[in-house]
């Protein structure tokens, strides 16, 4: 797996990229085709906290978490053990032969298992491919994502479609006309 770190406000030291680069092993055994994998890691400072993003994008998915913690060490812990318990989590999805034809995971060695203010105003905006899938793909991505909703279109259908998370923990879809 290619690993390509970047410092945010943070010069990355050879100690914190060789630290990084022995925990992210710990992930191969779950890659096939592990060679062309490329692992982007940012390391953030904001305040006292340290904040690590590792985003792992595969063939039809992304693999992403981001972990603060007031220590560097801690953060990278976090945030790699929370890749690999979303690829345990999601395993029986990832396995569904819906999905499986498109997924580059080799499931042999994977276990069972803001801030408010007073003038709200968009802080971030974002541009995303919108690749066609159908509604477990999506379910899939969003919970691999870890977000609460996941903006697609639907290979069936064709049209612009959301799935959310409720609070009921079921799932809703909003499909655009």
């Amino acid at each position: 797996m290619e690993i390509v770190i970047h410092g945010d406000k943070l010069k990355i030291t050879t100690a914190m990229s060789n630290y990084i680069q022995e925990k992210l092993k710990k992930l191969e055994k779950y890659l096939e085709n592990n060679d062309t994998v490329r692992a982007n890691v940012m390391v953030k400072v904001k305040n006292k906290e340290q904040i690590v993003e590792i985003t792992i994008p595969l063939k039809s998915f992304i693999l992403r978490s981001e972990e603060s913690k007031d220590d560097f060490y801690a953060a990278v812990d976090k945030s790699v053990d929370k890749l690999e318990r979303q690829i345990r989590k999601n395993k029986t999805r990832m396995m569904s032969k819906k999905i499986k034809t498109n997924i580059d995971l080799d499931f042999s060695k994977v276990e069972e298992e803001q801030e408010n203010t007073k003038n709200n105003k968009i802080i971030k905006r974002k541009q995303i491919e919108v690749k066609p899938m159908n509604e477990e793909e999506a379910i899939l991505q969003m919970e691999l994502l870890g977000h609460q909703f996941y903006m697609y279109k639907d290979r069936d259908t064709n049209k612009m479609t959301i799935v959310y998370k409720r609070k009921d923990e079921n799932y809703g879809i909003i499909e655009a006309e």
